[in-house]
């Protein structure tokens, strides 16, 4: 996801290190709930663990929207709503779906690394609708990012893997489709505001996303799923999830968006280092340099010069 300069607000000289600290305990988390999904996945199917969420996400949607605009909600036009389910329902329910169906044949870490290619679909997304022109670094960054890709894959493809080949192009696939939400529901963000956008989506997508899990959901053997497993996902959901994004937002508006963005490559370390430490997943020096090629390929991509959008260059 390509950031947007902002000017962050003054701090007290001894609260300076607040936002900071908040970025990384965000990251922290953050990385910590890969290895955390992975174990929730052997418990539960992908359908189901999908499904499952979908009785938390609206409450932290309505708290969201309560927090936001108290009662007075704002109204969207029938059309618009209809725009937004679509896009909701593909952007973040099937997101998370591939997702998680991709980690349950892949590994924490090849999830972390493949989801933080996000930005550069963003980026091919921008270009390929022409609402922005790419700068010779940021193609670069694109080239070192898919080179990157392909050498974090190519040893499951040479063993001929399948399962878990394919689990990675899920992943990818669910970062690009991230990457396509993000960029469709600009218009709707930039007339309404993030919050409105995230919790009237969430909320409308809500049935039909239970109506699609419901099969799984009900074949899913309640009485004998650990206690765990529903403590981890509320925690994913409610502290990861809906703390966790207010956390990054108040970072961002204090500490500025150049500045903390950066942090997001961080968690990937997080998530290695966490499922090598509790989940025993081991992983090659080509597997870590080839990580390190993807990431260096995104940063470069989403922070290189960029030219100014198609418009402006037009005189539109």
């Amino acid at each position: 996801m390509s950031s947007e300069m902002s000017s962050p607000k003054s701090s007290p000289p001894s609260h300076a290190a607040l936002p900071l600290l908040a970025g990384l305990a965000v990251i922290l988390v953050w990385g910590l709930n890969f290895p955390l999904q992975k174990a929730i996945l052997g418990q539960v199917s992908p359908v189901s663990n999908v499904g499952t969420r979908y009785f938390i996400v609206p409450v932290c949607a309505v708290l969201l929207l309560l927090w936001r605009y108290r009662l007075a909600w704002p109204r969207l036009s029938r059309g618009e709503l209809a725009q937004l389910a679509r896009l909701a329902c593909v952007g973040q329910a099937l997101h998370l779906l591939l997702a998680a169906v991709g980690m349950s044949q892949s590994t924490a870490f090849s999830a972390s690394v493949l989801l933080a290619c996000g930005p550069v679909f963003t980026l091919l997304i921008l270009r390929a609708s022409g609402l922005e022109r790419l700068s010779a670094m940021q193609w670069l960054g694109v080239a070192l990012a898919a080179a990157g890709a392909l050498a974090f894959t190519s040893d499951k493809l040479l063993l001929l893997e399948w399962k878990a080949s394919g689990g990675d192009l899920l992943l990818l696939l669910a970062a690009a489709l991230f990457s396509w939400y993000t960029v469709a529901s600009k218009p709707l963000i930039e007339r309404h505001g993030g919050a409105l956008v995230l919790g009237y989506g969430t909320l409308l997508c809500t049935v039909p996303a239970l109506l699609a899990a419901s099969p799984a959901l009900v074949a899913l053997p309640w009485a004998e799923v650990p206690a765990w497993v529903w403590w981890g996902q509320l925690w994913q959901v409610a502290g990861g999830g809906f703390l966790g994004w207010l956390a990054w937002g108040w970072a961002n508006e204090h500490r500025g968006v150049a500045r903390t963005a950066p942090l997001i490559y961080l968690m990937p370390v997080v998530a290695g280092l966490s499922a090598w430490a509790f989940t025993g997943e081991r992983f090659t020096l080509h597997k870590v340099l080839a990580a390190v090629l993807v990431l260096a390929g995104v940063a470069v991509a989403q922070f290189g010069h960029r030219p100014p959008k198609v418009a402006d260059a037009t005189g539109d």
